[in-house]
């Protein structure tokens, strides 16, 4: 919050400054997708195709099983966060 009036009371008291920016930290960019490793991964998933639990689960969307086909599909994958992103 920077300080709007040379006050010497209040909220705003102080010298009038500027804030200085910081970079945002590097361990903020972990997890995140790089073009390299999609490229890759595209790559890969063209050469070999969907895992067997990817591919029954996309036959229960069709199929408009959607809660059985997430439900599968956590019981497979561990997490709920990777869960989500086999569903899409």
């Amino acid at each position: 919050m920077a300080i709007r009036y040379p006050m010497a009371v209040g909220l705003n008291k102080g010298h009038p400054v500027t804030k200085n920016v910081a970079a945002p930290k590097h361990s903020r960019r972990r997890g995140r997708l790089t073009k390299h490793s999609k490229f890759i991964r595209d790559t890969i998933r063209e050469v070999c195709g969907f895992a067997p639990y990817e591919r029954r689960a996309m036959e229960l969307l069709k199929v408009s099983k959607d809660k059985r086909a997430l439900k599968f599909i956590k019981k497979r994958v561990s997490l709920y966060l990777f869960c989500q992103s086999s569903y899409k």
